[in-house]
């Protein structure tokens, strides 16, 4: 099981830019780039996701850059990385997995599929009661 690329960085853009919301401080994409060691593109690409996603905003201008667009207290991680990635497990995997017209010969009763599903609801549980003011503290402090 693996969170994509993606995810991680965007968490990481996500807590940079939290980090300077109470002093109401943007960030542009050079200064977020630079501090988490992402190339400038990759960094835009993300903060866009973020941003479609309601997680951040742009302000333009001269001190212009990104701001959360919400408090970290009402930022669950769970959603944020719904939309960055997606779930680890959804029910279109198996028909995603299956060749063609050919249906897996266990569908009604797949006991894999039943571990995925415990998997991903264990994991929904823990993601959904965190929230990004939780990932701005020590990683040593979060407990589930």
């Amino acid at each position: 099981m693996k969170f994509s690329t993606q995810e991680e960085y965007g968490l990481r853009c996500l807590i940079r830019i939290a980090q300077f919301y109470e002093m109401e401080k943007t960030l542009t994409i050079p200064e977020i780039s630079r501090a988490e060691g992402i190339t400038e593109h990759t960094t835009a690409k993300i903060l866009r996701a973020l941003r479609l996603g309601g997680f951040i905003e742009s302000v333009r201008g001269h001190l212009g850059g990104y701001t959360l667009a919400r408090s970290p207290n009402e930022i669950l991680i769970g959603n944020v990385l719904k939309e960055l990635g997606g779930k680890l497990y959804d029910e279109t995997f198996c028909s995603s997995r299956s060749k063609g017209d050919i249906l897996c010969t266990v569908t009604s009763d797949c006991s894999v599929r039943s571990l995925w599903v415990l998997i991903q609801n264990s994991v929904d549980t823990v993601l959904d009661g965190m929230l990004l003011s939780d990932m701005m503290t020590n990683s040593n402090e979060i407990s589930a």
